[in-house]
């Protein structure tokens, strides 16, 4: 994520937003209240709402708005009225599949990242494709030290990871047969990782 996240209050004028979006080439903004906490998001597609001034949605615009846009998005001078609320938001422990699939549900470009009800960061789209750029040793590292050592336990050794071209295959001993299904789940999840193969064995059938 990005920490140093560019944000604005509900009382903000559109212009001053729109001046933001354009001086920091961003194309949404997380708005949030005085102590912090995110109340919603301001994006690009807002403002040219307004912009439209209220042209009856049919065609293009038909499928460029949400169909619950209203006309308070039209009449709209500050974030406030412009801005799509509640935000869909993220806290920075979730995982990088998990931030993804709720973009894609809903519908979203970017998440806040909100920690104790405050905003810390903001994942965009762009963040979650440049996972998947990593080398491989990378892909390696994260596959050993966050899922094999820090979620399933394994002792170092036990399995062996190599991946190549982000194809992983997976080589050694888990603790149980459930350990053996579920690890290849959690590598497969891991941005920049195309496939999973693997060559397992459990030490005992306890699930």
């Amino acid at each position: 994520m990005t920490e140093d996240v560019v944000s604005v209050q509900p009382d903000t004028s559109l212009r001053e937003a729109a001046s933001v979006l354009v001086e920091h080439r961003i194309s949404g903004l997380p708005v949030v209240d005085e102590g912090g906490a995110v109340v919603g998001i301001l994006s690009e597609t807002d403002i040219v709402m307004k912009a439209s001034g209220g042209t009856e949605r049919s065609g293009y615009l038909a499928w460029f708005f949400d169909s619950d846009v209203t006309g308070e998005k039209v009449t709209a001078e500050t974030v406030g009225h412009a801005m799509s609320s509640p935000a869909v938001t993220i806290a920075p422990e979730r995982s990088t599949h998990e931030a993804a699939r709720l973009m894609i549900e809903d519908r979203v470009n970017r998440l806040p990242v909100v920690q104790d009800g405050k905003l810390v960061g903001i994942l965009t789209r762009s963040d979650i494709v440049r996972a998947f750029t990593r080398t491989d040793a990378e892909l390696a590292r994260e596959i050993q030290e966050d899922i094999l050592r820090r979620t399933f336990w394994a002792e170092p050794g036990s399995v062996t990871v190599a991946v190549s071209d982000g194809r992983v295959t997976l080589s050694g001993e888990v603790e149980t047969e459930a350990d053996r299904e579920m690890l290849p789940l959690f590598v497969s999840r891991v941005p920049g990782v195309v496939a999973v193969s693997t060559d397992l064995r459990a030490r005992t059938n306890v699930a």
